[in-house]
């Protein structure tokens, strides 16, 4: 297995999370981009994937933005699945 596979297998277990809600909408993402994910949404990703459930559930449900340029384009994405 090449380096760019581990990585996004590892970035897949991430997105298994407490709550459902982000659980789903992490498994439609993945459905959606399959391993077509850029290099940018690689590190936007694991940034999301750091933080606390009911933080990033906040971001993707809209009830907040983000300043961050970086993370702002994957956050809308996750928002359209």
């Amino acid at each position: 297995m090449n380096e760019r596979v581990a990585r996004l297998h590892r970035l897949r277990w991430h997105c298994r999370r407490a709550l459902l809600e982000l659980d789903l909408v992490f498994l439609r993402y993945w459905q959606r981009v399959g391993d077509d994910l850029d290099a940018g949404d690689e590190a936007a990703l694991a940034l999301l994937l750091e933080m606390e459930d009911h933080d990033l559930w906040e971001l993707v449900s809209g009830r907040r933005e983000t300043a961050d340029p970086q993370l702002s384009g994957l956050v809308e994405q996750l928002r359209q699945v």
